[in-house]
């Protein structure tokens, strides 16, 4: 009888993980408070002191900021939110391009497109899967206005490289820190090392309030105009005395007195959440590298790394079997997470596909159906979007990368144990996959 379970054999584990389960009773006395106030938003979108939220939102925008070591904190109703008030804040116009990252959540590409910004994609890093300065340099032409980086599974962005590169072309740099709260790049906040960032509170972010965000920045102007996009700024803008009314189409992307409430109590407990995520990552690390044919991406020099998943990078020619039947496999050996049953084990291959290969740049239909903004008067370039433009991240995703979420809290020594056996076990019995 087979000994590999995806075969037949018995698995490693039965039994499901811990579930990562935050919300206690901090929240939930929170949110009771808040009930009984009776007051769930008070927002209102014109210019008058409601226009800023609520008081807990307003609150939680002053905790944030202290906590971040900021000027500004702007809560909003998500990240995907947040990028795009940040893209309209930068005031992308028409035409303009936009560096952005192939490997990442689509929505920090897709943000320039709703100003008629046109994404370019620059190649990532081999070893850290960031954007490669290398690569955005390169993609830099007379149109270029801003580059979105992102903080890609937990790891901060080249920030010396890449703003140095910024502040050489004179172009606004975005920073989608959804996966990286609370770590560090040089005794800097993740998130807090470009012109904007922004944060996620989506619910199964290190953090969350069901579904949210926040965007910092340092400058007083850029966050004028972020909270005027957040809040119906055409509304706004001539009881505010705003002369520069670029992108000041408003819209509703405010955060709710509960949520606030939510996130006061959760950024409490970040340090605690992130701390341990790096400790059961660097255990696995430790135990899986001496498996020959995996490895653990490197963090990168003077950055601390959150670990919103945990990536292993695999060698098919040394191990000697392709990824995807190997992991199948250990797959198999495996449970899934309590109350994530439905999701199946989560330990998959390749993360995002890179994302230029999606049918809205393949067809290049984006706002309407006439192709605006890839093609028209206000575009004198040429927008490529071909399988090759990016071959890093082309090989990463369909060979190399690995990527788990058996790692967060509460997991125990014990249950990475298991994790580590089902590596250890397809690893012995590979041979069997061969056949």
């Amino acid at each position: 009888m087979s000994e590999l379970a995806i075969n037949g054999g018995q698995p490693v584990r039965t039994k499901v993980f811990p579930a990562y389960s935050i919300i206690g009773k901090e929240e939930q006395e929170a949110v009771q408070r808040i009930m009984e106030s009776e007051i769930l938003s008070k927002y209102l979108g014109s210019w008058e002191p409601d226009f800023y939220g609520g008081p807990e939102v307003q609150e939680f925008e002053k905790e944030w900021a202290q906590y971040f070591g900021v000027k500004h904190a702007i809560a909003v109703n998500s990240c995907t939110s947040g990028i795009q008030c940040a893209v309209g804040a930068a005031s992308i116009s028409p035409g303009d391009e936009v560096i952005v990252s192939p490997y990442t959540m689509v929505a920090s590409v897709t943000a320039p497109l709703i100003y008629g910004g046109i994404p370019v994609f620059a190649d990532i890093e081999e070893e850290y899967f960031c954007l490669d300065p290398k690569s955005i340099e390169e993609k830099i032409t007379k149109r270029t206005k801003a580059i979105i980086v992102v903080d890609i599974f937990g790891q901060p962005y080249d920030a010396d490289a890449i703003n140095a590169i910024a502040e050489k072309h004179n172009l606004i740099v975005i920073e989608d820190c959804a996966q990286a709260p609370g770590v560090k790049y040089k005794n800097k906040y993740a998130g807090t090392l470009a012109d904007i960032g922004i944060y996620s509170l989506n619910y199964h972010k290190h953090i969350h309030t069901g579904e949210g965000g926040v965007i910092v920045t340092d400058d007083d102007n850029l966050a004028q105009r972020l909270q005027l996009i957040r809040n119906h700024a055409d509304a706004v803008v001539g009881g505010m005395g705003v002369e520069d009314i670029t992108n000041m189409v408003g819209f509703n992307m405010r955060l709710t007195e509960l949520q606030a409430a939510i996130g006061r109590e959760q950024l409490k407990k970040l340090d605690r959440l992130v701390k341990e995520r790096i400790e059961n990552c660097n255990y696995l690390d430790e135990r899986l590298s001496k498996i020959p044919g995996l490895r653990a991406p490197k963090v990168r020099e003077g950055a601390e790394h959150a670990y919103y998943v945990h990536p292993l990078l695999y060698d098919e020619k040394e191990i000697g079997v392709d990824r995807d039947t190997f992991i199948d496999a250990v797959v198999a050996e495996l449970p899934p997470i309590e109350l994530r049953e439905s999701e199946g084990v989560r330990l998959f291959t390749g993360g995002a596909k890179p994302l230029y290969l999606l049918p809205i740049f393949q067809k290049k239909i984006a706002i309407g159906n006439k192709g605006f903004p890839f093609v028209g008067p206000h575009y004198d370039g040429e927008a490529c979007y071909d399988k090759g433009i990016c071959p890093v991240v082309e090989r990463i995703y369909e060979k190399e990368m690995v990527i788990d979420e058996l790692m967060r809290p509460p997991m125990t020594k014990e249950d990475l144990d298991d994790v580590v056996r089902a590596f250890e076990k397809v690893y012995e019995h590979r041979q069997e996959l061969k056949k």
